[in-house]
């Protein structure tokens, strides 16, 4: 039997808020790691995730297809972790998540690699949004190359270092309310970075069906203001909940997209937010799901406190309110 240490993994943007999870799981099941980032002098943080000489960090960017056959080169398992929320310079959504997944698809289809490709249960070729629109059209050219692919969508991803519950917990801080944009009444499924990680991993372990597409959620499906309510009663402050219609939260977006830190907001997220991001009924019946994989999702409100804390006027010294 092949042991994982012949294996050879290449992660695409393993260096990012999913990718250091998806490479922890990696290297506890003794698969050996090649990180393909743009910049992999600042990828240092992922070698003590692993065995000396497990863990490797290569150069490769999307758009030039000759890095990525390079970091292909030898490679049994390609996993394309690489998204973007915002546009910038040349790394636009097409250049991304479009043409960057063909890229690698072709690199993984040209060596025989079976490959992984991390979408978002937002993809649809008709979405409103650019980023969901991209987001199905890389689906669809890594299965044109790769047909035994494995798609997984996830719904919100939260855990230390996230871009969701540390923005607003942030925003918490310095703002004396938080939006809602289109009232708040968007669902959403937040799935525990951790358990999309593990996800990751059992589909290189063989465990996911050929060419299916699995819809990563967690356990609750809830709204906007439950989620922006569950981060209010974890870091200790009341702050006034201000439902922003749609029309004005788009004007505002055109100003606050060049805005730093927490205060950035995009045309194209408030767009993304006029959706519901749940798993579907025909995911869940064809167990296409965390729990069909056999993995009992966290919920946010038993992981959250565990990082959330600092955004507490005192922190981890905060009294408890009774």
């Amino acid at each position: 039997m092949t042991s994982n240490q012949e294996t050879l993994v290449t992660v695409f943007g393993g260096s990012g808020f999913l990718g250091r999870n998806v490479v922890r799981a990696l290297a506890k099941r003794g698969y050996r790691i090649r990180v393909a980032v743009r910049r992999p002098e600042l990828a240092g943080h992922l070698q003590p995730l692993g065995r000396v000489g497990q863990i490797h960090a290569v150069q490769a960017n999307l758009r030039y297809p000759a890095s990525v056959e390079a970091a292909m080169r030898d490679s049994h398992v390609a996993i394309n972790l690489v998204g973007i929320l915002t546009e910038g310079g040349a790394q636009t959504f097409d250049a991304v998540q479009a043409k960057g997944a063909e890229t690698i698809a072709r690199a993984a289809g040209a060596t025989g690699a079976r490959m992984v490709h991390v979408s978002a249960i937002g993809a649809d070729e008709n979405s409103p949004s650019a980023y969901g629109r991209t987001k199905a059209a890389g689906e669809k050219t890594v299965l044109a190359a790769v047909p035994s692919a494995t798609i997984l969508r996830p719904s919100l991803l939260f855990g230390p270092d996230d871009q969701f519950t540390n923005r607003f917990a942030a925003l918490a801080r310095m703002s004396p309310f938080l939006p809602l944009i289109g009232g708040g009444v968007t669902r959403l499924q937040p799935a525990y970075v951790g358990d999309a990680a593990t996800a990751v991993a059992d589909a290189v372990d063989g465990k996911t069906k050929p060419g299916a597409t699995y819809e990563i959620g967690g356990p609750e499906v809830l709204t906007m203001r439950e989620i922006m309510e569950i981060i209010l009663k974890i870091t200790e402050r009341k702050r006034m909940l201000v439902s922003l219609p749609f029309g004005l939260a788009k004007l505002q977006a055109m100003f606050l997209q060049f805005a730093p830190g927490p205060l950035k907001l995009t045309p194209d997220q408030v767009m993304m937010l006029q959706s519901d991001n749940v798993v579907s009924d025909a995911a869940k019946a064809a167990g296409l799901t965390l729990e069909g994989l056999g993995i009992a999702p966290e919920s946010m409100e038993a992981i959250a406190p565990q990082y959330l804390w600092r955004f507490r006027a005192a922190g981890q010294f905060q009294r408890k309110s009774t």
